[in-house]
């Protein structure tokens, strides 16, 4: 950046003087978040970082992650167990302060309708879906979990009205993810999104959101601690289906652990 100011406009210089001022912030900012924190247009932002000579914001925010010391005012006496705990109850609890329990009824509605659950997810997200199509197959409801950014595309552009979506994405900026539910909203899927950020490419998408919060900065991508928050959503989701027809999903748990029962000795 300081090789490139002197040539700056002044909107990319607004960028310039956010990121200098805000370096912490800015590691756990969407893009959609950092184009409204600066003042500029969206394109102008992705246009800075590849004036820059970076592929996008996430890019930047990986190398920029690794000159940033992020700030750790956790007592150093503590183990990393502890560490870790403290973490992931952190994550839990952020989680459920925020929750909307409004939407979280509408996307248990929306589920329990349709006919047609699709889950996209890739990656580290992509485990949390599949674990999604576990619970989901468990209280008898009729889901399939797509990971392969391609499969995704095939399965997006065959749905149709009946068809409900969960778009698993921390960031709400991966652009595999994005452009699936792009082609999904076209069909007239109902989309829902499990995401940390309320502004992002994907939630301009997505018909309900629900939020988790956990912060992962680029260089903890993948993290468990923010898995735990996705899985926590996936657990309210999937409750919220097994009260609503409670004799249904016990009669399909009981059937289920029977036969799996004979897989064990």
């Amino acid at each position: 950046m300081e090789q490139h100011k002197h040539s700056f406009t002044k909107s990319e210089k607004k960028i310039y003087h956010y990121i200098q001022t805000n370096s912490q912030e800015v590691l756990y900012h969407s893009l959609t978040e950092l184009s409204e924190a600066s003042g500029v247009a969206e394109a102008t932002v992705l246009r800075f970082f590849r004036k820059l000579g970076f592929k996008g914001f996430q890019d930047f925010k990986f190398l920029y992650a690794q000159e940033v010391t992020v700030h750790d005012d956790d007592d150093h006496d503590e183990t990393y167990a502890d560490k870790i705990k403290v973490n992931m109850v952190q994550a839990i609890e952020n989680s459920h302060e925020i929750i909307d329990y409004e939407v979280l009824q509408k996307c248990v509605d929306a589920i329990d309708a349709a006919c047609d659950v699709v889950l996209f997810g890739v990656g580290s997200s992509g485990i949390a879906a599949l674990d999604m199509q576990n619970r989901l197959m468990r209280i008898g409801k009729h889901v399939s979990a797509v990971t392969d950014p391609h499969f995704q595309f095939m399965r997006a552009s065959s749905m149709n009205s009946d068809t409900v979506v969960i778009a698993v994405s921390l960031t709400g900026s991966t652009k595999d993810i994005v452009d699936s539910v792009e082609i999904a909203k076209q069909q007239e899927a109902t989309v829902i999104a499990l995401t940390n950020y309320i502004k992002s490419p994907l939630t301009q998408y997505a018909d309900h959101v629900l939020l988790s919060s956990a912060k992962e900065s680029p260089l903890d991508s993948g993290s468990l601690v923010a898995k735990v928050s996705q899985l926590f959503l996936i657990d309210l989701v999937c409750t919220g289906l097994t009260i609503k027809h409670y004799e249904k999903a016990e009669k399909v748990k009981m059937g289920i652990s029977k036969n799996t029962a004979r897989k064990l000795y």
